[in-house]
């Protein structure tokens, strides 16, 4: 990745709408309500990606990001706009076997223009998002809390995390919270401290963003510019593995299997812990196809340094 703002504020504002607009693709049945199991009843992928839910999540002329499944499988949530609209969250649930028609979450209720990035907390109770009305101005984490059937109103997390700009939070398994510093280019945490967050530090990378720590925070994934050809700009996933010292390794290219000549981006671990959510930018530049991608984690584990 070229190590100039305007270089980086250009990509980093394509990132920002992890983008899906998926053509020719048709669902399995024309109910709106697919699924009668996890994942929507989609055939599991190997160490080849592949589009997730074609027709269902992946839809014509909808532009689709970051993806956040409830650690019990039965809730999906991401980010999605239409050419020209705000980006907002949608979401869909399984109930009796059936997943429901995805509708929009609106969790501000029109205080802010755009939400993105979810992540539904590890034990459940929570939603983290980030909430802006205007790119590079004012992104924030915000929270809605579960209630019995329902979502609390949403709340702007009260942290120092949001005294910069702030994008894309995510969280290990102990609740620690990982996420992108918009205004100082790069990876942060917070340590999780009974729910609250009241400190703040680098994780200790230079290259990356999106970044998104594994369960146990033995690894952290992160989209960045392809590092292995001087004559590529578009951004592929790399991945951190943790020494025992507790710093990081250098980032390694998941390789040419999960990564392309396109833009990958937003990599996301499922709560299982068995594949790798990430969105594949087709359009270079054209109105074009977008799509979310989904691969087995095999493909991290195979990368994993023996000394470690």
């Amino acid at each position: 990745m070229r190590n100039t703002n305007f270089i980086y504020l250009m990509f980093v504002s394509v990132m920002f709408f992890n983008a899906c607009d998926t053509k020719n693709q048709k669902p399995k049945n024309n109910d709106s309500s697919i699924s009668k199991e996890f994942y929507f009843g989609q055939k599991p992928p190997n160490l080849i990606p592949e589009i997730f839910a074609p027709g269902i999540v992946s839809i014509n002329g909808r532009f689709e990001g970051a993806v956040s499944f409830s650690p019990d499988l039965r809730e999906i949530y991401f980010g999605a706009y239409y050419e020209g609209k705000e980006t907002a969250i949608y979401y869909s649930k399984l109930e009796k076997g059936t997943w429901t028609t995805i509708k929009r979450a609106n969790f501000t209720k029109g205080q802010k223009k755009e939400e993105m990035h979810p992540f539904v907390s590890q034990n459940s109770k929570r939603i983290y998002f980030t909430a802006l009305d205007s790119v590079f101005a004012d992104e924030k984490i915000w929270y809605v809390n579960r209630l019995q059937d329902s979502w609390s109103a949403a709340i702007q997390l009260n942290s120092p995390i949001n005294d910069d700009l702030v994008f894309s939070a995510n969280q290990a398994k102990n609740g620690d919270m990982y996420y992108f510093n918009l205004s100082k280019f790069k990876t942060y945490y917070a340590p999780n401290e009974n729910g609250e967050f009241s400190e703040k530090m680098e994780i200790g990378i230079t290259f990356g963003h999106h970044a998104f720590i594994s369960p146990s925070q033995d690894y952290v994934l992160v989209a960045g510019e392809n590092q292995e050809n001087n004559h590529r700009k578009d951004n592929d996933i790399y991945v951190y593995f943790k020494k025992q010292d507790g710093t990081w390794t250098k980032p390694i290219h998941l390789g040419n299997s999960v990564n392309s000549d396109f833009d990958e981006k937003s990599p996301r671990i499922s709560p299982d812990g068995k594949y790798i959510f990430f969105g594949r930018s087709e359009r270079k530049g054209e109105k074009g196809l977008a799509n979310i991608y989904w691969v087995s984690t095999e493909v991290i584990h195979k990368l994993k340094p023996t000394n470690l």
